[in-house]
This record gives C-alpha cells, structure tokens and sequence, in this order.
C-alpha cells in the first residue's frame, strides 16, 4: 500500500475517502446530520461526487441547509468538479444569498464557472461588480473559467 494520499477520478486529493455506502438515501442522511462527525459528512459528500446525477446533486443540495460553511464550501467544490449544468440554480442561489458566509458564495461563483453553463453568465455578471472583492474576483475569474470551458467543448465537438 502507497503512503501517498489516494488521488480522485476528478485529479484531486480529497480530504476524505468516499464513503462505501452506495445508497443515496443513506448518504444524504449523513450529510445533512448535524449531529454526524465532520469527517463521515465529507465521506458522504464524496460518495455523491462520485456517483453523480440528479438525485446525488439534490442530496448534495440539500445539505446546503447546514450550520458548517466548510462542508457548504465543499458541496459547491464538488458540484463544480462534477461540471453538470442540474445544479447551476442551487449554486446560482448560494452565490446570490448576501447572508451566505463568503466562502461559500466564492466556491459557488468558480463551481458555476467549472461547469460552463451560460445560463450562470448574468448572475456571475451581476456580482463581478459585488462590493466584497472576494465575490467579484471569484465572479470575475468565473467568468473567464466558463467562457474557456465552453471554447473547449466547442473544439471538442468540432
């Protein structure tokens, strides 16, 4: 066994191995449990990461509702690895949320970016001009992220 950390399909290090439970049901349980371990949370959230679709973002959006902004921080991380336009609106309602802690609000802004979805252009337009310079940088580096992901889809399919 390698005593280097255990590198994701996504090409990143995470801070916690996926959970084994295959179950979404059970893993949306854990993660949106307040009362849960922080590190069995995270081990939830990458199990959605990497099971993907509808029903793992939802459970993934949901937990939206905790008290621990590092996990809501998280779940916008990986919705934006997992580059599916399902949850631009849950993250186009963090980054427009001002009561949002904003390091949420700045992983929500470059997730919309990683996904490359225009229908986030107006929002992330919007808060270019946001008066906290973290939320227009990440919005104006969103920006950028999403036009240069769309240019490459486009050459893709060319």
């Amino acid at each position: 066994m390698s005593d280097k950390p255990e590198v994701s399909e996504f090409g990143s290090v995470d801070p916690a191995p996926a959970s084994d439970s295959g179950k979404i049901a059970e893993l949306r349980s854990t993660i949106c449990n307040e009362n849960e371990k922080m590190f069995l949370r995270m081990r939830a959230l990458f199990a959605l990461r990497n099971q993907g679709g509808p029903e793992a973002l939802d459970a993934l959006a949901a937990a939206f509702s905790s008290q621990s902004a590092l996990l809501k921080h998280e779940i916008a991380y990986v919705m934006g690895q997992m580059q599916d336009s399902y949850a631009v609106p849950c993250l186009i309602e963090r980054l427009s949320d001002d009561h949002e802690d904003l390091m949420v609000r700045h992983e929500a802004a470059e997730a919309l970016g990683a996904i490359g979805d225009r229908t986030a252009i107006d929002t992330l337009m919007q808060y270019r001009d946001d008066p906290e310079p973290v939320i227009s940088e990440s919005c104006e580096v969103a920006i950028d992220l999403l036009e240069w992901v769309e240019s490459k889809r486009l050459n893709y399919d060319n």
